[in-house]
């Protein structure tokens, strides 16, 4: 039962989740509202999941035909909305097959899994490597989490998977050094997510290009925060001109729904056996028939286009803080996937964050964090103009009132 101002003490989960939660009702468009009535902008889309909104009658009735029609059938047998998503997926880049699965984190699984498997069969034993960059963020399970070289999500839980090394992310000479046939797969993200939003630059994308190329590793672009029409395209990487073997995808691909996946061309595609993989839930007839739902409306005319230039006016009204702000520092990202640090003076920088984060909710607005001092920004999609400026003014409010930073 929550309390009258929207927030459930001491719910029954696990202690890795907070004491106090504040328990959300409904959502219509870009706004939430919790129990208590409450209502919020929201600029974190369910971590960048809700992509299209909230409330939305296609996805409604989308689910409701499938749920009557069928549920669950798993991967021993096909469905119909997978086949139809799977071939789209596939049309969309130099790709042979998609596995459907669940989170990010069984995506990135699935890509490390087969990188190995591709350079066991092709370079033999002793060249199953896989490297990772600082800061990165790949998943919470095993193989992603020895991806994921962050202290405070891997020393928990060690020893970790063997065979993972880190190498500092947009360093070429470091690569240089530290690449060689040995290694199985790079795995890297364009905008890393949960890392400070830092961005690949130019030249460390033309030399993770040229080195996977001449020493024939796998190269995977971890898009399941920047992929299908996150950063303005539809693939980040592609883009900004990195030359993957294999993306992971999640998120937003069914509007809300559990799905992700893995995409991989012929190379890989042709060394894997009848069995080698599988998955109960991944592709199940629900989520990709709001998968394809969710293809079709970033594919429409000039949707992902207008993300890009909702960025670009964010960037604008960013611009406008900045000024009045000593605190504020860069802002980053790409399109509605986007970070303003946070350059603390006295405080901890967490701490800080932590205060804008509780000071914004206060004021009807949803904000994520990214690395210890960026506010995240990701919101559906679909927002307005007019919402994200609300958003920007109440954030602006919350700044005015830091007494010391």
């Amino acid at each position: 039962m929550s309390t009258s101002n929207g927030f459930e003490k001491n719910p029954p989960y696990g202690k890795h989740f907070a004491s106090e939660l504040l328990v959300i009702d409904k959502g219509e468009g870009s706004w939430l509202w919790d129990e208590a009535g409450a209502k919020y902008l929201d600029f974190g889309a369910g971590i960048a999941v809700n992509a299209l909104g909230y409330g939305r009658e296609d996805f409604a009735a989308t689910a409701h035909d499938q749920v009557k029609k069928l549920v669950h059938i798993s991967n021993v047998f096909a469905n119909r909305p997978a086949l139809e998503l799977a071939e789209l997926l596939v049309k969309s880049g130099p790709f042979a097959a998609v596995h459907f699965g669940n989170s990010g984190t069984e995506a990135n699984e699935t890509a490390l899994k087969f990188a190995r498997l591709y350079s066991l069969r092709k370079k033999g034993e002793g060249h199953h490597k896989i490297l990772s960059f600082s800061n990165a963020f790949h998943g919470r399970s095993y193989g992603a989490l020895s991806a994921t070289p962050v202290p405070k999500y891997q020393d928990p839980f060690r020893p970790l998977v063997p065979g993972f090394v880190s190498s500092p992310y947009n360093d070429a000479a470091a690569l240089e050094k530290t690449l060689t046939s040995g290694f199985a797969a790079v795995i890297v993200e364009v905008v890393q997510g949960e890392g400070g939003l830092a961005q690949l630059e130019s030249g460390f994308i033309a030399a993770l290009n040229t080195l996977c190329a001449a020493h024939d590793v796998i190269l995977i672009a971890d898009e399941v925060q920047t992929g299908l029409g996150r950063t303005g395209t539809l693939y980040a990487s592609f883009a900004a001109g990195l030359k993957p073997d294999m993306i992971t995808l999640a998120k937003p691909i069914a509007g809300g729904l559990p799905l992700s996946a893995t995409l991989f061309g012929d190379k890989v595609n042709d060394l894997i056996k009848l069995g080698e993989h599988g998955t109960t839930f991944g592709g199940g007839p629900v989520p990709s028939a709001l998968g394809l739902l969710v293809w079709k409306a970033i594919h429409a005319p000039g949707f992902m286009e207008e993300v890009k230039a909702k960025g670009e006016y964010l960037a604008g009204l960013y611009a406008d803080m900045k000024k009045e702000f000593p605190f504020v520092g860069e802002f980053r990202g790409l399109g509605l996937l986007r970070g303003i640090e946070i350059v603390a003076r006295k405080e901890k920088p967490e701490d800080l964050c932590k205060t804008i984060i509780d000071g914004a909710r206060g004021k009807g607005l949803l904000v994520l964090r990214s690395g210890s001092n960026v506010i995240r920004i990701a919101p559906p999609l679909t927002i307005t103009r007019e919402e994200l400026k609300t958003g920007m003014d109440i954030l602006t409010d919350v700044f005015r009132g830091l007494k010391s930073v």
